[in-house]
Formats: structure tokens, C-alpha cells, sequence
């Protein structure tokens, strides 16, 4: 059997949209349950109420590592060294180093795919091991794993839901579905069918869902959907069938090395037809061409390319983001858009009560989330500890009227039980009023999700007070009066019912408290008893944005990086809560909502996304549609989130940035980043590294190419000159071996110290980097020609004016010894070069007199190191043989040492004309 037709039962409407009876009918069951034997022949039709997932081997994964062009280009210079060595060239450590690097480089990519595969298996994670049925008409406790559709499910508060439900029994529940949805708030969870066409899970009350779990009340469900059927089950899916995007920077990467293992091959050749025309011997073409190959090959890229993205990755760290796939340290650097999650990203998920309406007074409480601390406000003034009346009764009955409370773990402030209810307590801990106002409960009605209400009955100084809480329009209407300034007054519902609508209208959840009193021997309450009560006040709450995330959509919006929200929270709240974050400039702005999406034409939807900044009530799949909208319009995607839903937009962004704290594994697993702090804020310190983690890697590829160049021009120059200068005939400027020795380390002495520079300043006051710009462009260009031709000019000039005399005009060798010094003159001319060039390297575009000499440390250190490392081939006989140089005289020193100037000028010259090109067009950097 199929497998869809196995996990998957395809009704002709929605599950939300049929009643009870008919979904009775449709999956041939009933309130008793199965029994046995229809639920094994239906697990056999089925399959495992599990997710499953088919995992490569290990050896696969392993070889896939190899499949890159960075590797190419080791392997190819592997090759070379390796014939060289077995032509009689003692190259053979070279060849194990670049092998050994090539195998380092597969196995991090072995592991960090690894790490990204676990997606799919956190998810199962998801599905609890037990659950309660009912079979055979008796209440059972079974493996969820064998469920099926059609048996009936028994939850009580705290447990987690092991499949899809159509719920058939429902008393005071309410679900926390804030891993699927994003919903900040439980879901009031109902029986009624819903008649509506594409509405999100968030609104679909007659569903229980696959690892949420009931936050209050209990219930009875019918199965609808197991396995890969069920919404988290969906999810699944999509983060199967979701290709990880690659990022900017491997793009780029690939490109320029493709196009360089072209050009390579092709001057290489070019160089060997050269040789033959001007009638060289098929040996000395060959070695030609191999040099050249050897010197333009940047064999240590891959490695300089792993290891500044490690170090801004630790920097990073240090910053609280903890990056998973090593790219993604510098895809931030280009991001033009962040996708943010709402609850819990840039608010707090901590319902707070922020404006409270009692005694004709409005009062406004100051203070984020579950922490006991604010001040609170009339017209701007500071209420001191005499509370007025009405307000402090307001606050008492939030108080007692209630199931929650708040504790403290690890320093936090957590609340135990519905987070609603949690608020009207720390809104009474704010306040003063707490301990020596919490009552003895004597009894009380719970919360109906028809009568909107809640009712307890408390012994308060020997009387019996009545509380109650509930919608404001029906607490309402039971009062006969309202609590004043001056005692009992006149009920003034339209005043009250205007203010909730404004309190509404900003996105406040609104509860309205009042009380009674009851005669002194009362011990029961019912519904007749709350007739005739008085009306205290109303509490406005919300879940507040992180303060920290304000000013980081501010920065964001210097930097050029739009921020967009994208929640399962209504809609309402969603644009309030951008408003105040500073996303869109008021609550009337434009929004779109999930109905609406799964309406729209994938052309209309690329329409929009340009100007919309808000979704709300989105499903996962609408969140992973938006990010591919945008990527399609070319913008590079950073997409935040905590929960299950975020997990295939986190994986198909370009950057996917988990929360460390409040995420599900699932988006851990999913993202190329985590928040270990939960900040919003974090992702603009990311963004300011990453930007200067590509500056670094500029800097690295624009010294690292253009030495390679220089010593390609070298040989490829020997070559052509050869016709007309004899010595160019007799032997190459440098041997294959010290090319590959400058080459090797260049890379790590002087090449690594550049991703030590400091940071640049304003990183985060030009716009994002263009991702469509190449590596290989104009600058790129115009630096390997100028620095190459400033490196191997000097070359030229020094092995030709030692070396002369020690060739006859044929180009035979007169004096060998003579001729191999002149040969160690030349690779000391092209280290001077060198060093010279990398001082002003150290910026791509600042003139290297504008920053000290000293300030990095690390490349004073690597030129010294440089220096001693090639004066022991120069001056010790073991190593000259080794690398094939002879100690020259020391008046040869004058000759070379102004070899540092080259590089170093022509590269200051070249900032200076493109400072005053910038100049005149009123073009800055910065």
C-alpha cells in the first residue's frame, strides 16, 4: 500500500468542519472505542502512529565532503606535488600536508552535516511514549505509537496530545500550542464544528494537536491523524522535502573557484604550447607548466576560508550566538531581511498586565513579564502606597480569582498555570497587594468557555465574598453598580465598555473583575448567586516586547535590514506589538493573515512581500512560502523562531537563527544559528560580525591571489622572455618547491594574521553587501594584475642581475652555484614584495597610514616568524638542499631589501585614486 494511503486518512472536508457525529461515522467508531481487533487490522492499514526517517550511511555523507570545488583545487594540487615528488623532487611532506588538509576538511563537513540531519529526528521527540484510550469500552493505557484513527483518547491538564483529535468532550480545556502555532496565549479548546475554508491550526478549537499538550481542564478525542497525517507530522514533511539553501558566501565560493580551476588549467596549457613553439624540450615546457599551475593554485584557501569563518564564529559565541554551520557566520554580514517569530523572539512570552481601568480612573503598571517589579501611573503621576479602593480591589479579586502562581527557578520568575492567570498575580505582587490579601477558597465555579466567566466563594475577615473574573461584556453585564472614589456609584457600562473596546483596539487581552457578598453561612455557589454584583475595575494585558528588541529593529533599519513578523497570534496583537517595536509606523498598516495567503496566487504573493511586514494566524507552510517569496526577490533571508512551526522556514532560510532558551529541539536542530540569550538583539551583534567576518575573507582573498598570481606571472614571464634573455633558458626565477614553500607559508604566517584585524568602524551604517557581486570582479582583477606585476617585476629584475653572468648566450649554465643564488635572491625579492604588500593588505580600501603598524600583533608576529623560517633554507646547508638555495652575499641585501616597497606603494596608490574617485561622486564606505 501507498504510503500516503497507509498514514493518511483524507477526509473530503476538514476534520474542523465536521461534527461529531459525522466524524463518528466517517472513521466507522464511537465514544466506547475500538475494540482490539479492529485496531490491529487498522494499525496493519495505517502503519505506526511514528515519524520515520531514512538515514544516509555514514560512508555516503562522508564522500559527499568531496563533491566541492575548494577540494578540487587541493586534489589537483595534491596531484602536482605528488608527480613532482615521484619525478625526483622531494615534495612528498608537501603532498601528505595538502592530502591531510583535504581530509580535514571533509571530515568538519562530515560532522556538521550531521548535526543538521538531527532536524528530523528531534521531531520525534515530539511523540509521547503512553497515552490514555478507551477500547473495548474500558479506559486503557497504551504505546502511542499504536494508535490509529477512529480510537478515542482521554486528557487530562499537563498532558501532552499523542496524535491529531476531533474533540468530542470538552470541560474548562484549554492547550498550550505555542511549538506549533506561536499562540501566546492557551487555546480555549471547544466541540462546535467550524465552518470556515483555510484557517490555521491556531483557529481550529475543535482540534487537539500532536505534541502540544492541555494546559487545563480535560477532554475526550476522536484520532483523525497519526504519523506523518498529523500537523507536527506535516512539518516533518516539509523539513524532508526542504532543500537547506546554500549560503552567499558557497555560492560565491563555488563560482570563483570553478572559474579559477579554468583559468589555471588554461594558462597552464597555454604556457606548455608556449614552450613548444619557441622550441623548449618537452621536459622543461612541462615543468614550466607545472610551476605555473603549482604557483597559481591557491592550496591553503579552503583552509583560510574554514578558519576566519571559525573564528567569527567564536567571537560570535562570545556574543551569545552560537553558530551550527560554519557559512553562516558570514550570511548575516549580507542579510537584507529578518523574519521574525513573535512570541518569545521579540516579546517576552510573559503575559504582563500593562493598563488597568478602575474607579473612572485609568492606570497604567510599568514592568516586563513575570518579575515583580513596576510603578505604577495615573496621568503620568506616581500612585504612592495608599491605593485607591476600587483599584486595589480590582487587583485583589485577579488575585484570588485564580489557579496560578509564580515561583522562581534559576533566577527566573516562572508562572505555574495558565499565563493569563499569571499575570493578575504579579499584577498584585507589582502592587503591594499580595500575601496578606490571599484568601481561604471555599469553593468556586471554574471557567466555561460559553458563560465566559470564573467564580469563587472566600472567607475574607469572617464574611463571605463572592469573586468573579471573566469577559468584560459579561461580568458586565451581572454587575448592578461599580466600586468609585466614593464607594458604591452608579454602574457606568458604556464608560467601561468603551474603555475595553480601546483597551481591545491596542491589542490588550481584557478581564474584568467583580464581587459580592454572600451571607455569612454560604458554602456553595451557582450561576443565580454572581446576579447583582459590583463592578471593580478591568486588567489589560499583553505579552510585552523585549525592550532590548526595540533598539535592535532600530539598528537593523540603519544597517539597511528590514525586519518582517510573522506569528500564529491574531492579528490584532501582532501589529500592535509591531508598532510598538517599531516594524511598521502605526496599527492601521497593511497586514496579511494565513486565510489570506492560501488564496494567493504565488505571483501575488511575490507581489507583496516587498511591502508587507506583518502575518499573522500563519501556518508553518505560509511561513516557508513567505521566506522562499522573498528569496525569490532576491533578498538574502534570515528567518528566526522557537517552535516545531519554524522549522522548515528556519531551514530553508538563507540563515535560520533559533532561540537557545524557550526553542523547541526541532528549530535548534533546524537553524544554522542559536540565541543562547533568546535576545533579538543578538542577531545585530551576529549581523556586525558577520560583516566583518566577510572583510576579513576579502582581505584574504585579495593578498592571498594576487602573491599567487605574482609568482604565475614569474614563470609564465620566464617563459616568454626566454626567446630574448638567456638566463630565462637556462632555469626558472624559482623551483616548484619554493614556490609551493612560499605558497604553504604565506597561508599561514602572514595570510591567517589578517582575520586578526580589528573590526572596522560603522560596520552597521552602510547597507548589506550586494549578494549578486562576485569575488572575481573589478577590484579582484585590477589587484592580482597590479600586486602581481609588482611581485614578479622585482623578481625578474634581481635573478637577472646576479645571475647574467653565470649563463652563456645559448643559455647554457657557466656557473651552477652562481645561478642557484641568483635563484634564492629572487624568492627573497618576492618575500620583501610580500611583507610590504601585506601591511597595506590590511585594508581593502583605507590608506595603511591611517591606522598604527601595531596594532595587530598577530602580523608583526607572523612576518618575524617568516623571515626566521626562510633564513633557515638560505643559511643552513640541510635545508639548502632540501629547498634548493644557496647562501648569497651579504651586499646582495642592498639590492633586495627595497623590494618591500613595490607592493606596498602600488597598492597605497591604487586606495589614493579610488579615494578621490569616491571623492568627486560624494561616494563613502562608511
Amino acid at each position: 500500500m501507498a504510503e500516503a494511503e497507509k498514514n493518511e486518512v483524507i477526509p473530503e472536508k476538514p476534520w474542523y468542519q465536521r461534527t461529531v457525529e459525522e466524524t463518528f461515522e466517517k472513521l466507522s467508531t464511537n465514544k466506547n472505542g475500538l475494540n482490539s481487533d479492529d485496531a490491529t487490522e487498522r494499525l496493519k492499514t495505517y502503519g505506526y502512529n511514528e515519524l520515520t526517517f531514512s538515514k544516509p550511511s555514514i560512508f555516503k555523507r562522508f564522500m559527499r565532503q568531496f563533491n566541492n570545488p575548494l577540494v578540487f583545487i587541493l586534489m589537483a594540487a595534491a596531484a602536482v606535488t605528488g608527480f613532482l615528488s615521484y619525478s625526483g623532487e622531494d615534495m612528498l611532506a608537501d603532498t601528505i600536508v595538502i592530502i591531510s588538509v583535504v581530509i580535514l576538511n571533509a571530515i568538519l563537513g562530515f560532522f556538521q552535516e550531521g548535526k543538521a540531519e538531527n532536524t528530523l529526528y528531534a521531531l520525534q521527540k515530539m511523540i509521547v511514549p503512553q497515552c490514555m484510550v478507551v477500547r473495548d469500552g474500558t479506559e486503557k493505557i497504551i504505546a502511542t505509537r499504536e494508535l490509529v484513527p477512529g480510537d478515542i483518547v482521554v486528557l487530562e491538564g499537563g498532558d501532552r496530545v499523542p496524535a491529531d483529535l476531533r474533540l468530542f468532550s470538552v470541560t474548562e480545556a484549554a492547550a498550550d500550542e505555542a511549538a506549533l502555532t506561536g499562540e501566546s496565549i492557551p487555546v480555549e479548546k471547544t466541540t462546535e464544528p467550524i465552518e470556515r475554508d483555510n484557517i490555521p491550526p491556531a483557529d481550529q478549537k475543535c482540534l487537539a494537536f500532536s505534541g502540544t499538550f492541555l494546559s487545563r481542564g480535560h477532554t475526550r478525542g476522536i484520532v483523525v491523524g497519526t504519523a506523518e497525517a498529523t500537523e507536527f507530522g506535516k512539518i516533518a514533511s516539509l523539513v524532508k522535502t526542504t532543500q537547506t539553501v546554500t549560503t552567499p558566501l558557497q555560492k560565491k565560493i563555488a563560482q570563483f573557484t570553478t572559474t579559477l580551476i579554468i583559468a589555471i588549467s588554461s594558462v597552464g596549457v597555454i604556457n606548455f604550447v608556449l614552450g613548444k613553439i619557441f622550441g623548449y624540450s618537452y621536459i622543461y615546457s612541462f615543468l614550466a607548466s607545472v610551476s605555473l599551475v603549482v604557483a597559481a593554485i591557491p592550496e591553503m584557501l579552503p583552509m583560510i576560508v574554514t578558519a576566519i569563518l571559525a573564528l567569527a564564529g567564536t567571537v560570535m559565541a562570545k556574543r551569545h550566538a552560537l553558530i551550527r554551520r560554519l557559512p553562516a557566520a558570514e550570511t548575516l554580514g549580507c542579510t537584507t531581511v529578518i523574519c521574525s517569530d513573535k512570541t518569545g523572539t521579540l516579546t517576552k512570552n510573559q503575559m504582563t498586565v500593562g493598563r488597568i481601568f478602575s474607579g473612572g480612573i485609568d492606570y497604567e503598571l510599568s514592568g516586563a513579564g513575570y518579575e515583580p517589579k513596576g510603578v505604577i501611573t495615573a496621568s503620568g503621576k506616581e500612585i504612592g502606597k495608599e491605593l485607591p479602593d476600587a483599584y486595589k480591589q480590582t487587583l485583589v479579586i485577579g488575585l484570588n480569582c485564580n489557579h496560578a502562581s509564580v515561583a522562581q527557578k534559576e533566577g527566573q520568575h516562572i508562572v505555574i498555570g495558565d499565563p493569563t492567570e499569571g499575570a493578575l498575580v504579579v499584577s498584585a505582587q507589582k502592587s503591594g497587594i499580595f500575601e496578606e490579601y490571599e484568601y481561604e477558597k471555599i469553593t468556586e465555579i471554574p471557567f466555561d468557555s460559553e458563560k465566559m466567566y470564573m467564580a469563587s466563594l472566600h472567607k475574607v475577615n469572617g464574611k463571605r465574598i463572592l469573586f468573579v473574573k471573566g469577559s468584560p461584556e459579561k461580568v458586565v453585564a451581572l454587575c448592578k453598580d461599580q466600586l468609585g472614589t466614593n464607594g458604591s456609584e452608579k454602574l457606568q457600562d458604556g464608560e467601561i465598555l468603551a474603555k475595553v473596546s480601546e483597551m481591545g483596539r491596542a491589542a490588550l487581552r481584557v478581564l474584568a473583575m467583580g464581587y459580592k457578598e454572600l451571607p455569612s453561612d454560604a458554602d456553595e455557589i451557582d450561576h443565580a448567586d454572581l446576579e447583582g454584583i459590583t463592578f471593580t475595575g478591568i486588567q489589560g494585558m499583553i505579552d510585552p516586547s523585549r525592550p532590548e528588541a526595540i533598539q535592535a529593529i532600530a539598528q537593523c533599519k540603519t544597517a539597511g535590514v528590514r525586519t518582517v513578523m510573522i506569528t500564529g497570534d491574531h492579528v490584532l496583537t501582532a501589529k500592535a506589538i509591531a508598532t510598538d517595536l517599531g516594524i511598521i509606523e502605526n496599527i492601521d498598516a497593511e497586514a496579511l493573515i494565513g486565510e489570506q495567503i492560501a488564496t494567493m496566487s504565488d505571483e501575488e504573493l511575490e507581489n507583496v512581500v516587498e511591502r508587507i511586514s506583518v502575518y499573522a494566524r500563519v501556518a508553518p507552510e505560509h511561513k516557508l512560502l513567505i521566506c522562499q517569496k522573498l528569496q525569490a526577490r532576491g533578498h538574502i533571508v534570515s528567518m528566526t523562531g522557537d517552535g516545531v512551526n519554524d522549522a522548515p522556514a528556519l531551514k530553508a532560510a538563507d540563515i535560520g537563527v533559533a532561540m537557545g532558551i524557550t526553542g523547541t529541539e526541532v528549530s535548534k536542530e533546524a537553524a544554522s544559528m542559536v540565541l543562547t540569550d533568546d535576545n533579538f538583539a543578538t542577531i545585530v551583534n551576529a549581523v556586525e560580525e558577520g560583516r566583518h567576518a566577510w572583510n576579513n575573507l576579502e582581505k584574504a582573498i585579495l593578498y592571498t591571489l594576487p602573491t599567487n598570481a605574482g609568482q604565475a606571472f614569474l614563470v609564465m614571464g620566464a617563459v616568454l622572455l626566454a626567446p630574448f634573455i638567456a638566463i630565462f633558458q637556462a632555469r626558472l626565477p624559482l623551483e616548484p618547491v619554493q614556490i609551493l614553500w612560499v605558497n604553504l607559508f604565506d597561508s599561514v604566517f602572514l595570510t591567517m594574521p589578517l582575520m586578526m584585524e580589528p573590526k572596522e568602524k560603522n560596520l552597521l551604517h552602510i547597507p548589506p553587501r550586494d549578494p549578486k557581486v562576485k569575488i572575481a570582479n573589478f577590484l579582484f582583477m585590477q589587484r592580482v594584475i597590479l600586486i602581481g606585476l609588482a611581485i614578479a617585476v622585482p623578481g625578474f629584475l634581481i635573478y637577472n642581475f646576479f645571475g647574467a653572468v653565470a649563463v652563456g648566450p645559448a643559455g647554457e649554465i657557466l656557473d651552477a652555484h652562481r645561478l642557484t643564488q641568483a635563484q634564492t635572491a629572487a624568492f627573497w625579492a618576492v618575500l620583501m614584495v610580500h611583507f610590504g604588500f601585506v601591511m597595506s593588505a590590511r585594508s581593502v580600501f583605507r590608506s595603511a597610514f591611517t591606522f598604527s603598524p601595531f596594532s595587530n600583533w598577530w602580523l608583526i608576529a607572523g612576518i618575524v616568524i617568516s623571515i626566521l623560517t626562510r633564513l633557515l633554507p638560505t643559511y643552513v646547508p640541510a635545508f639548502s638542499a632540501l629547498f634548493r638555495t644557496e647562501e648569497f652575499p651579504l651586499e646582495w641585501w642592498l639590492y633586495i631589501l627595497p623590494c618591500l616597497l613595490p607592493g606596498f606603494v602600488v597598492l597605497e596608490i591604487d586606495k589614493l585614486i579610488r579615494k578621490k574617485y569616491r571623492e568627486k561622486r560624494g561616494i563613502s564606505l562608511s
